[in-house]
């Protein structure tokens, strides 16, 4: 009664396009009839059907009209599964990529590079979780030789759970900080759900590109074949920061080359913070193990630019803005504003959203960003969000509840001549401010 998953990847192979909204269908694709805690996805099954989807694949048989309809157990599970399926089909060396900021930016540089020398495919925005991974490895052209996968978490097992789907055979962990501590049990929570990446390539024999600046990812690593980068001499790619002010300078020069660090040329990128000199790091050392020789290497880093509001810098005719509006945590949070503090820049403004999943550690960590920010040498600070008023914070300019809020009140109290940094989450939808600006 049930497809299986080889019967699933013949309709496939004809019918490629995968859809899992019926509210935007694409025609002759493959609709997947995916349930929510509010909704059962067999219902729009029909819809998508209607709207120009070739076959349904649904989990619930009264659903089933005609041949139309492909019946499967679970209908994430045969996403799933389709997906692990496809990627055993492949020839593609897959990079996963994970961590608790950065992973996406780091994503772009990796495959900006990569691009120069190799049919190279990634994640597309961010779909990198349950449902995004397979999305990314069902979209994946067959003649792809490198691809770039991102991987997110919220909770312990997520990445256990998205590798044993794409089975990559390199992996990078951009770095380990405060993020969702709620779902994952506190730092050390973290620590191991990213660090399960690790696990799978330790057990498939894969390698590991590590990040030799940070301990954590040494000690983790033990054991296995790893492509250090970091600043030691004996690193792989070992590279040395010279500024963010307010880009990233900085020279890399890889062990297979023989010339001195301090003979390698000078790098100006258009990224921000000691935190993208990492990623960019990171982007050299997989070039050059991929052969991807320096001056290639050199040109896609340095002309790589930040988009969907992630540390972009815009000049608005009135002020300079520094958007980092995507992703907020507290290690994201107080990368940013070292940053912050140490641009020349004259009239600092800071206009800081609220940061969510943080369980019992909510308060203190929304206390310490307030001190970092008054530590930062701001002219003006403005926190945006409840939990800034529910932890008591005073100390600022203004306290707003809600984006809607700061835009009436910077429409009626206009900022000018300034260089503001807007740092939160999507949630807070800070974003909304370039306009008042």
């Amino acid at each position: 009664m049930f497809i299986s998953t080889r019967e699933l990847y013949a309709v496939f192979l004809q019918h490629s396009k995968i859809c899992t909204d019926s509210r935007k269908p694409e025609k002759d694709a493959l609709f997947f009839a995916l349930s929510g805690p509010n909704f059962n996805g067999n219902t729009f099954a029909a819809a998508a059907l209607d709207q120009g989807c070739a076959y349904a694949v649904v989990d619930d048989p009264n659903f089933v009209a005609d041949n139309r309809y492909l019946l499967v157990e679970n209908c994430l599970l045969a996403l799933q599964d389709l997906a692990r399926f496809r990627r055993n089909q492949l020839e593609a060396k897959i990079i996963a990529i994970t961590g608790s900021n950065g992973k996406t930016t780091t994503k772009e540089l990796l495959a900006a590079v990569l691009r120069k020398r190799y049919r190279t495919f990634a994640t597309s925005g961010n779909l990198n979780n349950h449902i995004g991974v397979p999305l990314t490895l069902l979209s994946m052209p067959e003649n792809t030789e490198m691809a770039v996968v991102e991987m997110g978490a919220s909770k312990q097992g997520d990445i256990k759970e998205l590798v044993e789907i794409a089975e990559p055979d390199f992996g990078i962990i951009t770095n380990i900080g405060k993020a969702h501590l709620e779902g994952m049990g506190g730092y050390e929570g973290v620590v191991k759900t990213k660090t399960e990446l690790y696990d799978f390539i330790r057990h498939s024999g894969g390698k590991v590109f590590v990040n030799s600046i940070h301990d954590v990812f040494l000690n983790r690593s033990e054991g296995m074949h790893c492509i250090y980068y970091g600043q030691r001499d004996t690193d792989f790619v070992c590279g040395a920061f010279i500024d963010s002010n307010p880009y990233v300078r900085f020279r890399w020069k890889s062990n297979q080359d023989s010339a001195l660090l301090s003979e390698k040329p000078e790098l100006q990128t258009v990224l921000m913070g000691f935190y993208n000199y990492e990623n960019l790091l990171a982007a050299a050392a997989v070039g050059a193990y991929f052969g991807v020789d320096e001056l290639t290497v050199n040109e896609a880093l340095c002309t790589y630019n930040p988009d969907n509001n992630r540390s972009q810098m815009l000049e608005t005719g009135t002020n300079l803005l520094i958007m980092d509006a995507y992703n907020a945590n507290p290690s994201s949070m107080e990368a940013a504003l070292r940053n912050f503090t140490e641009m020349n820049k004259s009239h600092k403004v800071l206009i800081l959203g609220k940061m969510m999943e943080l369980g019992d550690t909510w308060e203190s960590e929304h206390r310490r960003i307030a001190q970092l920010a008054n530590e930062s040498g701001a002219e003006k600070i403005f926190f945006v969000g409840d939990l800034y008023q529910k932890a008591g914070i005073s100390s600022c300019t203004q306290l707003f509840t809600e984006v809607g809020e700061a835009q009436n009140y910077f429409k009626e109290n206009p900022l000018t001549g300034c260089t503001i940094l807007i740092k939160g989450s999507r949630s807070n939808r800070l974003e909304l401010l370039k306009e008042v600006f």
